[in-house]
């Protein structure tokens, strides 16, 4: 392949570790994700940035 590019149309396997019931954000009796764990993770994040912003002035 010379100056050309390759684009892959998809792939398979046999051992996905993919799954369409945990991909999704829809809550449900078994809902994977809970979206108020959320809050916690941006709470968590907002320190680093604060820290971050503090010492960059």
């Amino acid at each position: 392949l010379y100056k050309g590019n390759v684009m892959q149309a998809g792939r398979r396997s046999p051992h996905s570790m993919y799954s369409e019931a945990v991909a999704t954000m829809e809550g449900g009796e078994e809902e994977a994700y809970n979206q108020d764990d959320a809050t916690g993770f941006i709470a968590l994040n907002a320190l680093r940035l604060k820290a971050s912003a503090r010492q960059a002035k």
